[in-house]
């Protein structure tokens, strides 16, 4: 494999390639925990009352 690499370094900058792949772990592995902590705060927020959206509509339609 050091060889190939060897051959290719002109034409591949390996350092950049493995650091992209080493941020693209990271990214991947901090990803549940972020979803747990978005779906907690999803569920702190709790229900708004029925109709509340369709009156937001309604109040962006109306203001144009």
């Amino acid at each position: 494999m050091k060889e190939k690499m060897d051959e290719l370094k002109r034409i591949i900058n390996w350092n950049e390639e493995i650091r992209k792949c080493i941020e693209i772990k990271v990214k991947e592995a901090e990803q549940p925990e972020a979803i747990d902590r978005l779906e907690e705060l999803i569920k702190e927020l709790g229900q708004t009352r029925k109709g509340t959206a369709a009156a937001y509509v309604r109040d962006d339609r109306d203001s144009n």
